[in-house]
């Protein structure tokens, strides 16, 4: 007879192990295009922050170029936004004035390849998107092949005995593949299209290059933004909130 809290533990470690793998990598892909560039961050209170992006699956943090001492003489170097604030974030705003050269490479190669992609490049997001859409038949299968391992082999009565650690094992794995999906912006990928932003009782329009999506932000290259009215306008690439922001129109 196996030994049931030897499996059990192993059960444990190996959720506890792959939940944590998962998590590390599971990263807002627009987010993370804008990850170790200069950023500028507008919340919806008012707040601009400035500084080098570190995007991490629990938040962003920002460093400063310089320090800042705050208004009880204490030096700030660093400033975090956690996810649950997300909803208050405005845009984060990667103007290309703002970067190094070796950035600004990285970031012409990028809108070179984003617009108007390729065969190669398109097919490639076609294939993944595949994936996104099957995502609930995805757990279905795996339901039924462990419902069908449960009912023919040795391994069954332990499956049954550690179903919740099973389960968990199951929804973090599939977490890898829930990605959003959104036909009607897929089609814009890679063209000029017209994003409505909305700022406090205003609606700004930015003509830009549409680059990616994700359930929460839309990612936008190529923008004339300014953060302020009575500012100029700088050439940027945006990442927004789709609670905010929308796109409107094709572009092109």
């Amino acid at each position: 007879m196996p030994d049931t809290f030897a499996i059990t533990i192993i059960f444990i470690v190996l959720s506890t192990v792959v939940a944590a793998f998962v998590r590390r990598i599971s990263k807002d892909k627009c987010l993370n295009d804008f990850d170790n560039n200069q950023v500028t961050l507008e919340s919806t209170t008012g707040t601009i922050i400035c500084g080098k992006l570190n995007v991490k699956n629990t938040g962003l943090e920002l460093t400063y170029l310089s320090g800042n001492a705050n208004d009880k003489g204490c030096r700030e170097t660093s400033t975090l936004f956690y996810k649950h604030e997300y909803s208050k974030l405005q845009a984060l705003i990667r103007y290309h004035d703002e970067l190094s050269e070796q950035a600004k490479k990285r970031r012409d190669k990028e809108l070179k390849n984003t617009y108007h992609p390729g065969f190669l490049r398109r097919f490639k997001r076609k294939f993944l998107n595949i994936f996104k859409t099957v995502r609930d038949s995805v757990i279905e299968v795996m339901d039924l092949f462990i419902s069908h391992v449960k009912k023919t082999t040795s391994a069954g009565a332990t499956l049954t005995s550690q179903g919740k650690h099973v389960s968990k094992i199951k929804q973090e794995l599939v977490g890898v593949v829930g990605a959003s999906f959104e036909p009607l912006l897929e089609k814009y990928i890679g063209c000029r299209v017209v994003l409505e932003l909305v700022k406090g009782d205003k609606i700004v329009k930015c003509s830009g290059v549409l680059k990616d999506y994700t359930s929460e932000f839309i990612e936008i290259m190529d923008v004339n933004y300014s953060i302020k009215e009575d500012q100029p306008a700088g050439k940027a690439d945006l990442v927004v909130l789709r609670k905010y922001g929308v796109v409107r129109h094709l572009g092109e």
